[in-house]
């Protein structure tokens, strides 16, 4: 370590300097108004002593339930509970340990959340966020006193969701009795506000007939009167800019973007800048990324066996594209339903309809799963997950073992719909690989037309040199429990069948391995001749309607529901299916038919979440009743006309919006604004928002100059080629250098590079709408320590020491404008300037070569790490 290092690790109280100097922290932003919104709280008669308590807003936080209470209100994670938890409870727990039950055993109910909670003799059932402390995951792991279910134990998929539900803070909706539904009237639900009838409501009359610039600013200015509030002041013309091209871009703007902008920041400019950005390619690249978000984009497996899709990147450049060229957004979901089915006379328009359904054979795939039936109905379910949150905001799948416990969405219902999917082939690939039960096949699309192919066999080149390690510890275990099982079963025969298991489990475990070991290295075969290879659906040969499972079982058969969709959905009749074909196209009619009152709003409602940070409904993959209502409802219904009117434009939709004056205000604290409306429900300040990872990454290489902004050409997994990750393949072989914008970052189930993972990019196997933003310790860790974070702050310097001709004052005025967009202040100035000054010194003493690099290096990567170079305001 240089003299320079040492000297800028030991002079803490300077680095702090610089780390205050170099931003206004947008956390001090959050801590004025989290302590101008206690006062409020406390004005409006709330304990003190209760408030007190709150946790401190200068500390690190984690926004995500802890707790049965918190977890309870959950929107997700009561959705994963319907659709993962109580299930498997309702199938395997219920006859023992239910109000129901004719004996309760263990005194363990497990029909409500109190009861799971409370548990029984042995002690509780769950502790919310403590596996250990939690008797009912060591029961169904058969490593506690009592193996549950007793008969035979639950795969290790199911094991895996009652750990992962533990973990969120075991979120239940439960009260009493198991539910018991009546019959759904429909007209009564309709009545709701997610299923009535897009409204023609006139915008409102306000009391500042002068303030708004559009429709948008009057329906949110008459919100705002109503309660006595003013909005917040434009922002600041150079705020504004950098606000504008990280929505559109996900880029900073240049400083002589940024002079060019506040030269002139009239309206008339403003939309001349919003239209320029929209026509540029980094748009797509912003927006595109957004969608992969919301349809689980991922390019591998996960679960138990996580095979690679060498092939997904083709869909994420078709969002992308598709984003870039405006492609009218009924048209977009049509694509990716039914675009198999679409007609064409052109090969590059049908390959790129084909590649669209791509969305439908992206999700997870257990492949370790042995009944086939059931991996189809799991595949089918996934299939309808995907489709019903992204597109109406539903969360129809809860209704695969039961009616929906909250929404209008009986069982029989849900099977219709699910007898499209079954009437449609998915072709994932992943190859017969060694392991792999549910091997699946790829599309060829070629000159002379559309045909299955085999996946590649084998792994990518140098496989057979992979992760033996975690095999070998997975045989380690394995034989120490099969010692415990031998020992146990001399004294007790009931535990021989254990042991017997547990002994096959060593033998598969040393074929494996031996296996691994003789493999000869090979590669992705190429596809035939001109064809390209794809993930995507066809119609099966043999369509037809599906039973209803009861209770979910796959080969548990009810009565044959016939083809069809959503009824409260459906204000009028819904498109009949032809016995001949599977049905997504009309599914696709009926998605984007302009009586459905979900679709238009659901769209509409992202880009305002988008640009705002908060949608008008919080609840973006949520419509339903256990969503969160709109704040301005009869402003949601406008925007969703404005995009349907507008040939479903979605470029047209986010310009109306950024040319409002709601979007250009500054996000200032208004004390009285603040005491009436905390939560800014009412818009009447801009949000301050942490950029997304992308966007910090991105922007990370574009400030040191690094950022290559070609797209890029494929993916590093498709360089992998078919290989089971983690036996057959390293995790480690997706994190290789990239400078590429980060839409284009390998997104392996499992092996999410080490940044995105540290600022909260979605589980990809997790259809969301909204990301999670967590404060942690371990993000400040990533911005000081990483390898990435230290490097690109030297390249900084590299840049900043380059330009020739100018002083050092004019080259730190310039590193705040490349990173942060604005001058600094004098004493800003003059505090880093004399950190810079000891620092050299102290390293030319020593002799270094490096000496001024070294010197600047400590204060680029301060304006990194600050917390104004994540934020916008």
């Amino acid at each position: 370590m240089s003299r320079s290092t040492q000297f800028a690790l030991s002079n803490l109280s300077s680095l702090l300097i610089l780390a205050t100097l170099a931003a206004t922290l947008a956390t001090a932003e959050d801590q004025k108004s989290s302590k101008a919104g206690k006062k409020a709280a406390l004005k409006k008669g709330q304990d003190k002593k209760a408030l007190a308590k709150k946790p401190d807003a200068k500390k690190p936080i984690r926004k995500t339930p802890g707790a049965a209470d918190i977890g309870s209100r959950d929107k997700k994670g009561i959705e994963f509970f319907e659709k993962k938890i109580r299930p498997v409870l309702v199938k395997h727990c219920y006859e023992c340990h239910s109000a129901e039950s004719d004996e309760v055993e263990g005194e363990l109910v497990l029909d409500t959340r109190k009861g799971i909670l409370k548990g029984g003799a042995s002690g509780h059932a769950i502790v919310p966020g403590n596996l250990g402390e939690s008797l009912l995951i060591k029961s169904i792991r058969y490593e506690g006193d009592f193996d549950m279910p007793p008969e035979t134990q639950l795969p290790e998929s199911v094991i895996a969701d009652f750990e992962r539900w533990i973990k969120m803070g075991a979120p239940d909706p439960r009260e009493g009795k198991a539910f018991s539904r009546k019959a759904i009237d429909f007209d009564a639900a309709r009545e709701f506000w997610a299923f009535r009838p897009i409204s023609g409501s006139v915008p409102p009359k306000v009391g500042d007939p002068a303030w708004p610039r559009n429709t948008i600013d009057r329906f949110i200015l008459s919100g705002l009167e109503a309660k006595g509030l003013k909005p917040n002041a434009d922002a600041d013309p150079v705020v504004l800019v950098r606000r504008v091209y990280f929505d559109l871009t996900g880029l900073p703007p240049t400083t002589e973007q940024v002079d060019q902008f506040v030269a002139d920041p009239s309206p008339a400019a403003l939309k001349k800048l919003v239209d320029r950005l929209l026509e540029t390619p980094q748009f797509g690249e912003r927006w595109g990324r957004h969608w992969l978000d919301v349809v689980r984009y991922a390019e591998s497996t996960g679960m138990e066996r996580n095979f690679t899709f060498p092939y997904a990147w083709r869909y994420r450049d078709y969002v992308i594209k598709s984003f870039n060229e405006d492609k009218p957004f009924d048209r977009f979901i049509t694509e990716q339903v039914a675009g198999d089915l679409l007609s064409t006379d052109d090969i590059e328009q049908r390959n790129e309809n084909i590649i669209a359904t791509g969305l439908l054979a992206l999700g997870t795939k257990s492949l370790n799963e042995r009944n086939k039936e059931k991996f189809l109905m799991d595949v089918v379910d996934e299939q309808i997950d995907v489709t019903t949150q992204a597109f109406l905001g539903t969360t129809a799948s809860c209704a695969r073992c039961h009616d929906h416990k909250f929404d209008p969405i009986p069982q029989s219902e849900y099977y219709s719909l699910a007898g499209v999917f079954t009437s449609t082939d998915t072709f994932y690939g992943t190859g017969n690989n060694r392991g792999n039960r549910q091997a699946g096949r790829l599309l060829a699309l070629g000159p002379e037309g559309v045909s299955p192919a085999s996946a590649a066999k084998g792994n990518a080149k140098g496989a057979q040199n992979g992760n033996r390690k975690a095999l070998n510890k997975q045989l380690v275990a394995a034989q120490r429990k099969l010692t415990k099982l031998n020992e146990q079963a001399a004294k007790n025969p009931a535990i021989a069948k254990r042991a017997a298991a547990a002994k096959a489990q060593v033998k598969r475990l040393q074929t494996r391995l031996k296996r691994l070991g003789s493999a000869k290295p090979t590669v992705a075969k190429k596809s035939p001749g001109n064809a390209i290879l794809v993930m995507a659906v066809q119609d099966s040969p043999r369509p037809a309607d599906t039973a209803v499972r009861i209770r979910g079982e796959a080969s548990d058969h009810g009565d044959m529901m016939p083809r069809g969709f959503l009824t409260i959905a459906t204000p009028e009749s819904a498109p009949t299916v032809d016995g001949k074909v599977s049905g997504r196209l009309q599914y696709a009619e009926w998605l984007t038919a302009k009586d459905n009152p979900l679709t238009a709003r659901v769209a509409a409602n992202r880009v305002w979440q988008h640009l705002f940070g908060r949608g008008i409904v919080v609840s973006v993959n949520n419509f339903g009743v256990t969503g969160t209502p709109p704040t301005h409802p009869e402003l949601l219904d406008a925007l969703a006309r404005e995009l349907t009117e507008n040939n479903w434009s979605i470029k047209h939709l986010i310009r109306t919006v950024m040319v409002s004056r709601t979007y250009q205000l500054s996000s200032a604290v208004s004390k009285n604004s603040l005491e009436v409306d905390p939560d800014n429900n009412l818009f009447w300040r801009m949000n301050q928002r942490r950029l997304e990872v992308e966007a910090i990454r991105d922007s990370v290489l574009a400030v040191s100059g690094k950022l290559d902004m070609k797209p890029a050409t494929g993916s590093v997994v498709q360089q992998v080629g078919n290989a089971d990750i983690g036996t057959s393949v390293s995790p480690t072989r997706f994190a290789g250098a990239n400078f590429k914008r980060s839409v284009y970052l390998p997104i392996v189930r499992g092996a999410v590079p080490e940044m995105l993972q540290a600022f909260d990019f979605p589980d990809p196997s997790i259809i969301y709408g909204q990301r999670e933003v967590t404060t942690v310790p371990t993000q400040a860790l990533f911005m000081m320590n990483s390898s990435f974070m230290l490097e690109q702050s030297r390249e900084f310097a590299n840049r900043l020491l380059a330009r020739e001709g100018i002083s050092d004052a004019e080259r730190v005025e310039w590193a705040y404008r490349l990173a942060l967009g604005r001058r600094p202040t004098s004493e800003q100035s003059s505090h880093v300037l004399k950190f810079i000054k000891q620092t050299m010194s102290a390293d030319e003493d020593s002799g270094s070569a490096d000496a001024e690099v070294n010197a600047w290096l400590p204060f680029c990567q301060t304006l990194f790490a600050s917390s104004e170079f994540r934020y916008v305001n």
